[in-house]
């Protein structure tokens, strides 16, 4: 079976989309579609429904975890060996939501280990499992479940969740607020997927209409340049709060349990990690996360 048309096949799989695929890949869309059809006739089966738009079927889901097993176990031996014939330290992956969190831990490891490689990459929490059980990362860490099998998690953080406006906001003065204070409110706030907009979609839920938004920011730092500037509020986590010292910024806490914020660190419990792998492992394991009420 032909490497390069598994890699291709995951590509197609992911985005379930031929030309969008095509674009990523370089290539044209009649050579993939050839490529797809192939490797669907060698498995005697379709791999994708194309009832108009295309989407994977039963028999392409089952296969996609093969494959990104196997192409994920030759990664893992093309490093190994790299690494056997270096200096054997080798190079970590790390894939996160963000990275705001890990300023401090980061810059420790690069201290203790100068000689390590590190490769930072965001992603979002959904992509993160298929990511690690390929082996195209080594360690991740997320704000929400990563539901793939096959994971090792060992918790690093959880933490309140602030309100955070302005300080000449009405709400300022006040040290906490309810739900139904939250109903009419301009919220900047992330990208759908994002867990900071799972959080707010979550706290509108007993309110029975969805949150006012009115703008989008993947960026903790983004959201509160925009909340100072007067544009709206939004949910900050605690280990943010050293922006709002900052910035003129008021947090109030939220008097709903569910507003806290939960980091996860995961890791296949197949993968070989390298020791600089180990060794950030051990860091964020290890390292004196900030606790909070």
């Amino acid at each position: 079976m032909d490497l390069h048309a598994l890699t291709q096949f995951l590509v197609v799989a992911r985005l379930e989309h031929l030309s969008r695929a095509a674009e990523e890949l370089r290539v044209a869309q009649p050579s993939l579609s050839r490529t797809i059809a192939r490797l669907e006739d060698e498995l005697g089966t379709p791999l994708f429904d194309r009832g108009g738009r295309l989407r994977l079927n039963e028999a392409g889901r089952l296969f996609r975890g093969y494959a990104e097993r196997a192409l994920g176990e030759l990664e893992a031996g093309r490093r190994a060996v790299a690494e056997a014939a270096g200096d054997g330290f080798g190079t970590v992956r790390l894939a996160s939501e963000t990275f705001l969190t890990f300023t401090a831990p980061l810059a420790a490891y690069k201290r203790a280990h100068p000689a390590a490689e590190i490769d930072l990459r965001q992603l979002p929490a959904d992509m993160m499992g298929r990511q690690l059980r390929a082996h195209e990362v080594d360690l991740c860490v997320a704000s929400q479940p990563v539901r793939t099998e096959g994971l090792q998690s060992a918790q690093l953080l959880d933490e309140p969740v602030w309100l955070a406006v302005h300080r000449d906001h009405p709400l300022a003065g006040r040290g906490s607020v309810a739900l139904p204070d939250l109903s009419a409110l301009p919220f900047i706030t992330a990208r759908p997927g994002h867990w900071n907009r799972r959080l707010l979609d979550q706290l509108f839920g007993p309110l029975g209409h969805p949150p006012r938004i009115v703008c989008e920011s993947d960026e903790l730092a983004a959201i509160a340049d925009l909340i100072t500037a007067g544009l709206g509020v939004g949910l900050i986590p605690a280990v943010g709060r050293q922006i709002a010292t900052r910035l003129p910024l008021a947090l109030l806490a939220v008097d709903h349990p569910a507003c806290r914020r939960t980091l996860t660190l995961h890791w296949s419990e197949s993968a070989r990690l390298s020791p600089a792998a180990t060794l950030m492992r051990d860091t964020l394991l290890n390292w004196r996360w900030p606790t909070g009420p």
